[in-house]
């Protein structure tokens, strides 16, 4: 028998403005700890360099991460022109320079490439998987990759600033996937100038805005007192994409068992992937069918 995890059964969302310095997973383990939760997990990691908004799911949450991870999510960065570097940011080793710099016209051409459906090759230093293991391990051993391209929809880029010649602010709109170095490299190689990353900052992500966003500072502040749960946001935010059906109290009592249960459901077609909801709070998402949603994810958070 496996040893019972330790911590309080609580449930929701935490959306944390995250500080350069800490990985994502620090900032979990934070934040798990301040709330004494039992389980938590993020949607959607940031560099360690990176600032922003970092969603942290506790407890039932959790089952909602994959619907945060698949939404949009937006990003203003800074990119440094007439340099490469290995990591693709300012932290990397420069790998070539160039005295070339773009006006702003030449920018905002070039950027139109980087709008809609896009292919996208990682970073060396990513996280991306090579024969089951990080690339970024096998970066720092100085193995250089050929990282297969991936698809990124890109709602938006814009630039948004021009501190100087050797600078740019954008900002951008992606989906699921989306390396921003990625794009400050590749822009670089179109405008002919090599380019990186120098600051980058996720303003939103899916219903999560950063204003509003607890610091790590507050958080240990109030670590462990109900000051801190006030700030516990609704599990259902996570779900905001998907639409709601209502579940009966009979209905509701077998989607918790993992059953098909009963709902009343508004402008929801059959097959369609939505949520229920009984008094107000989650039981359970799956697929409707016939007056019936059949679960494929069930939230013990009672009533």
């Amino acid at each position: 028998m496996g040893r019972k995890r330790k911590g309080r059964d609580i449930s929701g969302w935490v959306v944390i403005d995250k500080p350069a310095g800490p990985t994502s997973t620090a900032v979990v383990n934070k934040v798990r700890w301040a709330f004494d939760a039992k389980k938590a997990g993020h949607a959607g990691t940031l560099d360690p360099d990176a600032t922003g908004v970092l969603a942290v799911a506790l407890g039932e949450a959790t089952k909602t991460v994959p619907y945060i991870t698949d939404a949009l999510k937006a990003y203003v960065f800074t990119v440094r022109f007439g340099a490469s570097t290995n990591t693709d940011d300012a932290e990397g080793e420069v790998l070539a320079t160039s005295d070339a710099r773009p006006t702003d016209d030449e920018i905002k051409d070039a950027i139109a490439g980087f709008i809609g459906d896009i292919e996208q090759v990682p970073p060396q230093f990513s996280a991306v998987k090579i024969d089951g293991e990080r690339a970024y391990k096998r970066a720092r051993d100085g193995e250089q990759m050929e990282l297969a391209a991936r698809p990124l929809y890109v709602d938006s880029l814009l630039l948004v600033d021009r501190p100087d010649a050797d600078h740019a602010t954008l900002e951008m709109v992606c989906g699921k996937g989306g390396y921003v170095r990625s794009i400050a490299r590749d822009l670089g190689e179109t405008l002919g100038c090599l380019g990186h990353v120098r600051e980058l900052r996720r303003t939103w992500s899916g219903p999560f805005d950063v204003e509003g966003a607890l610091t790590l500072d507050l958080v240990d502040d109030l670590a462990k007192t109900p000051a801190l749960d006030a700030h516990l946001r609704p599990l259902e935010l996570g779900l905001d994409d998907l639409p709601m059906v209502t579940a009966s109290a009979e209905g509701a009592a077998k989607l918790r068992n993992g059953n098909p249960g009963m709902v009343f459901a508004k402008d929801v077609e059959y097959g369609d992937e939505c949520w229920a909801a009984h008094d107000g709070r989650a039981v359970a998402v799956g697929r409707f069918k016939s007056g019936e949603l059949h679960p494929s994810r069930v939230f013990n958070i009672g009533d």
